[in-house]
Order: structure tokens, then sequence, then C-alpha cells
């Protein structure tokens, strides 16, 4: 027997007080970061709220958005999101980073890309994958080691982007390593002069103390 149709008036429908507030805040966020499939996006991103994790969401906009293509790939903003979603975890199952992944719209071919040059297996070191996704995003390897620089720092936007200098040498060697082309006597010698730069500034590494080497680590 089916039920009854229930009818609704406008007295009957109770509207959460928060409910403005979470859809002003909603609104920010998918115009912030600009997500590739908005449908999918929005589904990780309620999700993500319901259970109190980091929500999916850059925290500015990256321009120009007129040259990107659906699926344009990895940003700066997109590997920051991802970071601070997954580097509680020294390790992260690739099953766990290709569903953060797929919630950004990011496309799959590069997400496998990126894997096997790092010749991952089914566990993720992430900060390895963070130095492979910077890769991406640089270029070169000192172009790398700067996008690095500005996800990990603390500073506030626009500063000196300043990260340990243990982080910058791990980072580093990773991927002189993977590049292949620099010797290890050269990496060595560049870290010397960036150890005793970073010293001077309580161990920390900034930009300006790497870049006028780019002409050299090209």
């Amino acid at each position: 027997m089916p039920l009854p149709e229930t009818m609704f008036c406008a007295q009957q429908i109770k509207i959460p007080p928060e409910l403005p507030d979470v859809l002003k805040q909603f609104t920010k966020a998918a115009i912030r970061t600009q997500p590739y499939d908005v449908l999918q996006w929005a589904a990780a991103y309620f999700s993500a709220l319901s259970k109190g994790e980091l929500l999916p969401v850059k925290e500015r906009l990256e321009m120009p958005l007129a040259a990107k293509e659906k699926d344009a790939g990895l940003t700066p903003g997109l590997l920051k999101v991802l970071h601070k979603q997954l580097s509680s975890k020294d390790t992260v199952t690739v099953a766990e980073l290709r569903e953060k992944w797929k919630h950004l719209g990011l496309p799959e071919e590069q997400l496998g890309a990126i894997l096997q040059l790092g010749s991952f297996g089914e566990e993720v070191e992430w900060m390895k994958f963070l130095a492979l996704g910077c890769s991406v995003l640089g270029g070169s390897l000192l172009s790398s080691m700067k996008q690095a620089c500005e996800i990990l720092t603390r500073d506030p936007e626009g500063g000196a982007a300043r990260i340990p200098y243990e982080t910058f040498s791990f980072l580093y060697l990773y991927l002189a390593s993977i590049d292949g082309e620099i010797s290890k006597a050269d990496a060595k010698a560049f870290l010397l002069g960036i150890k005793e730069q970073a010293e001077k500034h309580s161990d920390m590494v900034l930009i300006r103390h790497f870049l006028p080497y780019s002409f050299i680590f090209y």
C-alpha cells in the first residue's frame, strides 16, 4: 500500500540556522579552488566537512585561469592541498593518494607517471612524492626546490619562504638522484654552500640562498 503523500508548508520546513554560512563558505572555497569537476569536488568537500577532515580547498585563487583547460593537471595550490591532507603520515597508500587526487579532479595519467618515476609500491613516502610533484611544476632542479620552499614554508605569502635545511637537503638529494645529471661531488658542494648560509638563519634555507646557483644547476 503506497504511503500517503505528505504535504509541506513553509512553516513545516526547518532550515538549520548554520546553513547559510555553510553555503557561503562552500561557495568561497569553490571560487578559490576552481575545481575541474565541480560535482566530484563538492562531494569530497562535504564528505571531509562531515568527518572533520581537512578540506580540499586552495588557500588562494591561482591565475591565470583563462589559460587552463579541463584536466590541466597539478598546480602549486593543488599540491599544497594534497600536502595538508596527507603529510601527517610519513607514508600513504597508493589507494589513499589516488582518492585525494581524484577528489581534486586531477588526471589519473599524471599520477601514474609520478608513481612510476618514483618506483613506488603500494605505499608512498610522502615527502618523496611531494618532491616529484614539485619537479613536475618546476621544470628544473632549482625551480623544483623553489616550489618546495613555497609549499612547505610557514612564512606568510610573499615572505622569505624559509624551510629547515634538513628538509631542503633531503628533497634536493632525492631529486638530484632522480635527475642523474648532477654528480654526488657537485651536489655535496652545493649543499655545503647552502648550509653555510642556513646557519646564519637558524638552520633555515631561504630561496635567495640558492637561486643564484640556477645558472649552474638548470
